[in-house]
């Protein structure tokens, strides 16, 4: 009986492996590949997009905190001329002091296949020299494209994400207090035909110029869709043999969209911000062998003035001088062996150790473009 145990726990100790192997082998099969971006995240349709609207228009119920309109004239105008369109007419002579109205420009994005009726957001933006449009409300504000015509009507209560307090000179001020924006503040009244591309065709359009990338798009939509359906007019743009109705069109391209693409890995870049200090590198950045020295230079400048007065009896006068005191200070710095790197950890540890602040190291970066040492485009924005 104990062997005939020993056999059946062996037996299924012998299973429980194989199914475990099995299970193994076919994880990298079920398992969606992490590293994979969908065509919709690297490729639009042309034809697609958004356009912008613009218009200019008042806010209204300020609590003071509107345009001086002693020095903004249109602002005056525009108040007279919304008066006389509702039936109040006012001399153009007459001089207006208001300070709860603000001139404003509103804009906002009509996105694609928009229809009569949709509310979109809109953006307030002051454009005098109101203090404040917290609590404002915009008057109706009809919304231009660039040819012209209203596409949009704007209306609503601004949010403004920022706030402020002044008293006896003093003033504090928490973000930006002259523009907001309005949560479905416009509605669309005329709608802007959008094309599903264009006969039998549509084309996409990457989002960066990549020859691989493309290739390996297209090959995907030919393996999943049927050979011949995608074809690459170059590194950018891709032609695809779409069904012409309407609803096979549309859920064609639904299919295409969230197919699963593995990019070529990117070309390495480095960007810099000189206004802020700011340095961002992907991780492909390399750098080669070379040495650097970075000292700091300073230079620092005291004014003070001096009065110098005669005594009471004396017949001279009180005469102002200025004293100034001129410093200069280089801290010296030693000469530092970079180590080649080859992967993003390994270049911020041989940058860190040169312990440069970050204006420090926009410098430090373009010397090291400069003799061949970064393995990066340097782009300056």
């Amino acid at each position: 009986m104990r062997e005939n145990r020993g056999n059946s726990s062996g037996k299924l100790t012998a299973r429980a492996a194989i199914i475990a192997v099995g299970a193994c082998l076919l994880l990298p099969l079920t398992t969606p590949l992490a590293w994979a971006d969908r065509i919709k995240d690297l490729a639009s349709v042309q034809g697609i997009r958004n356009n912008q609207l613009v218009g200019y228009g008042l806010v209204v119920g300020l609590d003071g905190t509107g345009d001086q309109t002693t020095q903004t004239p249109f602002t005056t105008q525009s108040i007279i001329n919304m008066l006389a369109q509702l039936g109040t007419t006012l001399p153009t002579t007459q001089s207006l002091q208001l300070k709860n109205v603000a001139a404003v420009m509103v804009t906002a994005n009509l996105p694609p296949f928009a229809r009569t009726g949709q509310q979109i957001d809109v953006t307030v933006s002051s454009m005098g020299n109101a203090k404040s449009l917290r609590g404002g409300t915009l008057l109706m504000t009809p919304l231009k494209g660039a040819d012209g015509q209203a596409y949009a009507m704007a209306q609503g209560n601004i949010l403004v994400g920022g706030a402020g307090a002044s008293a006896g000179g003093s003033k504090v001020t928490i973000n930006h207090l002259l523009a907001g924006r309005i949560a479905g503040g416009a509605t669309v009244e005329r709608e802007v035909p959008t094309a599903l591309g264009q006969g039998p065709f549509i084309h996409y359009q990457m989002s960066n110029a990549d020859f691989g990338t493309t290739q390996r798009v297209v090959d995907v939509i030919n393996r999943e869709m049927g050979a011949g359906t995608a074809q690459a007019v170059d590194g950018r743009q891709i032609r695809v043999r779409a069904p012409e109705e309407p609803d096979s069109r549309v859920a064609f391209m639904g299919r295409i969209e969230n197919l699963e693409v593995r990019p070529m890995q990117t070309m390495a870049k480095v960007i810099v911000n000189p206004r802020t200090g700011s340095v961002v590198m992907n991780q492909t950045v390399t750098i080669d062998s070379c040495a650097v020295a970075h000292g700091n230079l300073s230079v620092v400048i005291n004014n003070e003035q001096q009065v110098s007065q005669p005594n009471a009896l004396a017949g001279g006068q009180t005469v102002t001088t200025n004293q100034a005191d001129i410093q200069i200070k280089q801290e010296g710095a030693a000469l530092m062996q970079v180590k080649a790197s080859v992967n993003l950890s390994d270049v911020v540890k041989a940058l860190n150790a040169l312990g440069a602040n970050p204006q420090d190291l926009l410098a430090i970066l373009q010397a090291m473009k400069a003799v061949g040492a970064l393995r990066a485009d340097l782009e300056i924005i």
